[in-house]
């Protein structure tokens, strides 16, 4: 196997597999914690939601520094501090909880743009869809297992368990982390002036609204991700009110829909460098369709519970490897890396809002109207995705590879 499927990427994913199989346990595990506690949905929001903000906060550092030094020396270190986080999550209640979800968001921060930016920068221009796609596919395939895993290491009431998986991930990912290589010949030689970007750092936020391409993709990722995030942060508690309703397998069904559409579709994801409308407006739709579903379920049953689960999970199998690959065409090459971690960073920052923002909004009314609202952000979303001429790297030769 060649390009995007051989021997050292198959390494990179399979980190990536191992890193994301303890957040797939935690996902369920915490807001079954906080409910046992009796903790509000708008404090379980907040806790769930200060992983991915923390990342969010760090992606733009992250991609200047890993530019700097390089992905393998960063991973080697954050590995580290993510072991540390898996242990506190072993001896402390919910507000330990917070703690290691804060340090976990520093880690993934480092974490995917080492590995994104890695792939990025060391493959040919027509594998780099597939490399970000297998890359997400990976970080997706532990969702599949991990509710069902969380669910019976919480029936079971045995502590030691948890422990166990949580010192198991930890190691095993350490062990695998410090063996994998990322050749970088593809990349760009660091020069003074990239070096001087950490004093502009501040300046790099003007570009979400000032550089159209990253803005649209932005505002499409923040508002896909805030609903995906509802979904994550509230469906192990929304599933209870449904009748025949279940969590595990809520989440298995739209993991599974994302790893088997990521993977048969990944050559179909535009690696082209143009924006196309119709392609991404589809996707919206399926969103749309899937939040509604799982808003009508409380009424409709498990058919239309299951059913979003499916229409959510093949939105949120493209659209995301899609947007991110037309970024690293059309941005400048000069400033990529950064502005990259910005636009993650505002896919971290809208699952956050999943939980922060949607929390107090199921505490005031329901479950059921919360995912309308998603719902009805998604359409607004239709709008933004819609372009009546495609957009075209060839249009910008400063975002062609050198």
């Amino acid at each position: 196997m060649k390009g995007a499927l051989s021997l050292p990427f198959l390494r990179l994913y399979g980190l990536t597999l191992l890193y994301f199989s303890a957040n797939a346990i935690l996902n369920v595990i915490i807001p079954l914690k906080g409910e046992s506690l009796g903790a509000t949905n708008t404090t379980i929001g907040i806790v769930m939601g200060a992983y991915l903000f923390t990342t969010m906060l760090f992606r733009p550092w992250a991609g200047l520094l890993i530019q700097k030094y390089g992905p393998i020396p960063v991973l080697r270190t954050i590995l580290a501090i993510n072991g540390l986080a898996l242990l506190i999550y072993t001896f402390t209640g919910l507000e330990g909880y917070f703690v290691a979800r804060v340090l976990q968001g520093v880690c993934t921060a480092f974490f995917s743009m080492a590995l994104q930016l890695g792939i990025i920068d060391a493959l040919p221009d027509k594998d780099r869809s597939q490399g970000i796609s297998m890359y997400s596919l990976c970080a997706s395939i532990p969702s599949i297992i991990g509710p069902l895993l969380a669910l019976g290491i919480w029936q079971s009431e045995e502590t030691y368990i948890f422990t166990a998986a949580m010192i198991t991930i930890a190691l095993l990912t350490g062990v695998v982390g410090y063996s994998a290589k990322i050749d970088r010949s593809a990349s760009p030689p660091v020069n003074d002036g990239q070096t001087k970007q950490g004093a502009a750092m501040l300046q790099s936020f003007g570009q979400l609204v000032k550089n159209p391409y990253l803005f649209r993709c932005s505002l499409l990722m923040l508002t896909a991700s805030l609903v995906f995030g509802a979904v994550t942060t509230f469906i192990p508690l929304y599933a209870a009110q449904i009748q025949n309703g279940n969590a595990a397998i809520y989440l298995m069904l739209q993991a599974g829909t994302v790893v088997v559409a990521r993977f048969v579709l990944r050559k179909k994801i535009p690696s082209d460098g143009k924006w196309h409308s119709a392609f991404i407006m589809t996707l919206m739709l399926l969103l749309v369709i899937a939040a509604q579903s799982v808003s009508f379920s409380i009424t409709g049953g498990a058919v239309f519970f299951y059913a979003g689960a499916i229409l959510m999970g093949a939105a949120q199998a493209l659209l995301y490897p899609t947007l991110t690959t037309f970024l690293t065409f059309v941005l400048p090459q000069q400033s990529r890396n950064v502005l990259v971690g910005l636009f993650i960073a505002m896919a971290d920052l809208g699952v956050s809002l999943g939980g922060v923002i949607m929390g107090p909004i199921a505490d005031l009314t329901s479950y059921s109207f919360m995912y309308t609202v998603c719902a009805i952000l998604s359409v607004a979303m239709l709008f933004f995705a819609y372009e009546r001429r495609s957009a075209s790297v060839e249009t910008k030769p400063s975002s062609k590879r050198e």
